[in-house]
């Protein structure tokens, strides 16, 4: 099962107690479902907890029930109501006169508490949303036909505390979340708390290995450096051997040569530390630098 498929069942296990938000979830589900309009309204899905939920819905909501129900077995559940008087309380509810209006807009006035918005918000995502599995990417979006709706989704969503962006997909106008916080917060209003922990969980753990990976990197680039410094160190000591006896060097740099010779593998700071008396690494490479400049000459 998905992501997005199990939040929708982590929502469908909330317990519907309010009638006000039953019906902001009604709302929420038709203004984003299949066709709302004065002849029909048909919901669409794949969902069994959501099929399950929604003859719930309408009846603590309205007292009503659909005119047609899935056939069983069928992969796309399909719920219509066609009764012209079920319709017209539905409309009455919403405010919506599909007489004098075309176009869907979402009437802020049956919203005005909070619990009855995240009940709304939730029946949105119920019906047009999707969740990307947090594993693969960070993306939330609730998609309409609809452009009034989307536009006044977006106005309510910040009302609300959120930041959405908004894009257009053909047909569809869509309001979606690409922070992982931003979709956790959601997640969370609208009563799916567990996937927004194991989002977040996915995102902790993706961060820890990319930390880690990061500073892998990191140490295996330094090492680089440090054994081709090294390497380099080395090429230098015999070009300069080979003209004169390292003896005849300065104390002090013959010390270095004849330490980085027998310890091709230690670091400045370990090389620096078998000095006699020890030394710091800056003073070894500043030594180091000056036999080089000597081999150049």
């Amino acid at each position: 099962m998905s992501f997005s498929s199990e939040t929708k069942r982590e929502l469908c296990r909330l317990p519907i107690t309010r009638k006000c938000c039953a019906q902001a979830e009604c709302y929420g589900v038709l203004l984003y479902a299949n066709r709302f309009d004065q002849g029909e309204a048909r919901i669409v899905t794949e969902s069994a907890d959501f099929a399950a939920r929604l003859p719930l819905l309408l009846k603590k909501g309205f007292h009503i029930a659909f005119d047609r129900l899935p056939d069983p077995g069928s992969g796309k559940r399909v719920f219509s109501i066609t009764a012209a008087d079920k319709l017209a309380v539905l409309s009455a509810a919403f405010g919506y006169d599909p007489g004098s209006s075309v176009a869907h807009h979402i009437n802020f006035g049956v919203l005005e508490e909070e619990h009855c918005r995240s009940a709304f918000f939730r029946g949105v995502f119920l019906a047009g949303g999707s969740v990307t599995d947090p594993a693969k990417g960070y993306h939330l979006e609730l998609a309409t036909s609809h452009y009034s709706v989307n536009r006044e989704l977006l106005t309510l969503l910040r009302e609300a505390g959120f930041d959405p962006k908004s894009a257009a997909r053909g047909a569809n106008h869509m309001a979606y979340f690409k922070r992982s916080e931003d979709i956790a917060d959601f997640l969370t209003a609208i009563g799916a708390p567990l996937g927004a922990m194991e989002l977040m969980n996915a995102k902790a753990e993706k961060d820890l290995r990319g930390g880690v990976n990061r500073r892998v990197n990191c140490d295996a680039a330094n090492l680089d450096k440090a054994v081709d410094a090294a390497q380099a160190q080395l090429e230098a000591i015999r070009r300069l051997e080979a003209r004169m006896p390292l003896d005849e060097l300065p104390p002090k740099l013959a010390e270095a040569a004849r330490l980085r010779m027998e310890n091709p593998d230690l670091t400045l700071t370990e090389l620096a530390a078998l000095c006699e008396p020890p030394i710091t690494k800056s003073s070894l490479s500043h030594r180091l630098k000056k036999l080089s400049e000597l081999a150049e000459q």
